[in-house]
């Protein structure tokens, strides 16, 4: 990677020493011109979703929250780098010199080649070793890159948010790689394939993370200025219509009336995965809102049915549910955003906001709202078909076949789902310091106890030394104590007898 990096990789004119000489050159009047500071605050919020929003999310399982944190922190590290380098062959080569020049947006585009990843590792958590997810990050990154650069410059379709580049191509590759590497003994791990009440505290953390962070997402790389600020604004708008439709259908649809903690962590997602090809568009408000009501109920619906069915007659074992949440959500996204396109015109728009939102310039200067609709239609089997069907068969096959051979350390059928198997884990039970029995009362209730047995001529160390005093007693009985006297007794291996009765003096005589 290192060499890789010294032979191709550069600083773009505005990241460079010659940004002073650039800005004379294009007549900018200051340095708060550098794309720098319009897209930075995007990138963080972006970053935070990779890196915090995504890894949480995951840590749902009981006993791999170290794995879901720390490999996911992993492939991003890695994928980052080799996402520099794909893409920047595909978008930012510089035929002049033969190098890439890389800036702030190139960044951020790199965080998103990663999220396809992530998503796709979601499909196979807990069931693969960190050297099988590099070397699914290795072909993810690869294969994002090609249908990236299919789809939005090649078919010129336009995808802000990544419904179809990012979501439809990470579900779908991650549950290829799950179908390729099917486990049918898998249930011998199914103690641990569940939740305990403090994970899905944790993963409920990723939620609002990416949550918040989402509208950034979405408009991270989209125009300056009106398309950015719109696209703020349907997010926003998708991801909390979500919210209240989830709450509503699992409820609905859960025992008693409760509400299902996997489905207010992912569901709650969807609409903001849905709004990202049309996030740019004249969606208008309420059509943000019909979103994500309509994916808030798809999402629900698809981890109450849709998983159960494609583990058991598809054979396909989706970890986190990537289908309902990436895959099903980004398909509607970009047939959202292809009817929101074909429906532009410039009485919406206007004439140059028509052509600066779809970008139509050069040589498609020519290009007509309906015919981009059809472009972004395109775009969307692109996605779904070319690379499922076409590159995804050759990629997906030669990646799983080699994910499968027996040399990568993968977890036993009965280990998976277990930080163990890969991580140095502390011991479950934690020690205290020794507390004075003053200050703890069940100490003090074992002491109080502890006390009562000593005295008890049963069960007291010292009981032996009352065995003559207990033999030479007339009838017999208790040396010390009669049985009523310590209602907590209950030996039925020991018949008692009471203490005979002293008869009155003046019976006697």
């Amino acid at each position: 990677m290192i060499i890789l990096f010294g032979v191709f990789i550069r600083y773009n004119e505005e990241s460079s020493p010659r940004w002073v000489e650039y800005r004379k050159a294009k007549n900018i009047s200051s340095d708060i011109e550098n794309d720098f500071y319009f897209r930075y605050p995007s990138f963080q919020d972006v970053h935070v979703m990779i890196f915090v929003g995504f890894g949480f999310l995951m840590t749902f399982l009981k006993r791999y929250s170290f794995g879901a944190v720390g490999f996911n922190f992993l492939i991003a590290a890695f994928g980052l780098q080799w996402a520099l380098l794909m893409q920047g062959w595909f978008h930012s080569l510089d035929y002049s010199d033969g190098k890439i020049k890389i800036g702030i947006e190139n960044l951020i585009n790199a965080d998103f080649c990663v999220a396809g990843c992530l998503i796709a590792y979601g499909a196979v958590l807990g069931k693969v070793s960190p050297v099988q997810l590099m070397v699914l990050t290795l072909f993810g990154i690869t294969l994002f890159a090609v249908e990236e650069y299919i789809i939005l410059d090649l078919i010129h379709a336009k995808d802000a948010g990544g419904s179809m580049v990012i979501h439809t191509f990470g579900g779908y590759y991650g549950l290829s790689i799950s179908w390729m590497l099917y486990r049918p003994n898998l249930d011998q791990s199914s103690r641990l394939q569940g939740s305990v009440y403090h994970s899905d505290v944790f993963a409920m953390i990723g939620t609002l993370f990416l949550w918040m962070f989402w509208p950034s997402f979405n408009s991270a790389i989209t125009d300056h200025g009106d398309g950015q600020h719109r696209a703020a604004i349907n997010t926003y708008l998708a991801l909390a219509a979500t919210v209240l439709t989830t709450v509503a259908v699992s409820s609905l649809f859960q025992k008693h009336g409760k509400l299902d903690m996997v489905h207010i962590q992912n569901s709650t997602l969807a609409g903001g995965v849905a709004v990202g090809t049309a996030a740019e568009f004249m969606l208008m408000p309420y059509g943000s809102l019909i979103v994500g009501f309509c994916c808030g109920i798809v999402s629900t619906l698809g981890y109450i049915y849709l998983t159960p069915f494609m583990e058991k007659y598809m054979k396909i074992q989706d970890t986190c549910g990537i289908h309902n949440l990436h895959a099903m959500p980004g398909v509607i996204g970009g047939i959202v955003g292809a009817i929101t396109a074909a429906a532009a015109s410039e009485s919406v728009y206007g004439h140059e906001g028509l052509i600066n939102t779809f970008d139509f310039e050069g040589e498609f200067k020519d290009m007509v709202p309906t015919r981009q609709g059809g472009h972004q239609a395109a775009g969307l089997c692109v996605a779904i078909l070319t690379q499922c069907v076409g590159i995804m068969t050759l990629f997906v096959l030669f990646s799983g076949c080699i994910l499968r051979l027996p040399i990568w350390g993968d977890a036993a059928d009965d280990n998976c789902f277990d930080d163990e198997a890969y991580w140095e884990v502390p011991d479950d039970e934690e020690t205290f310091p020794q507390v004075p029995q003053y200050n703890n009362h069940m100490r003090n209730k074992d002491v109080g106890e502890e006390q009562q047995i000593n005295h008890d001529p049963i069960r007291s160390p010292l009981a032996p030394s009352y065995a003559p005093l207990h033999q030479h007693l007339k009838g017999g009985g208790d040396a010390i104590q009669a049985p009523d006297m310590n209602p907590r007794r209950r030996d039925k291996n020991r018949a008692f007898t009471h203490v005979p009765q002293k008869r009155p003096l003046s019976d006697t005589l």
